[in-house]
């Protein structure tokens, strides 16, 4: 699997676990529970790469570090 940074947290809007790739830009996926959201985004940043891959569109290198947030 890539090694893309993801961010989880709770949306009170929702009522569901958001959890984003923020260095795919758009990637976002939820669920039910923590580990509902992380096994939906996975498959969404898998979905990701393949469909830009297709579009020969590029895909951005995994950082391999905590990204920062102003």
């Amino acid at each position: 699997m890539h090694r893309y940074e993801i961010i989880l947290y709770w949306s009170n809007e929702d009522q569901a676990f958001i959890a984003e790739a923020p260095e795919l830009p758009g990637c976002m996926a939820h669920g039910d529970d923590q580990e509902e959201a992380l096994k939906n985004i996975k498959d969404a940043m898998q979905f990701w790469i393949d469909t830009a891959g297709e579009l020969g569109r590029p895909v951005p290198e995994p950082k391999g570090e905590r990204l920062m947030y102003a």
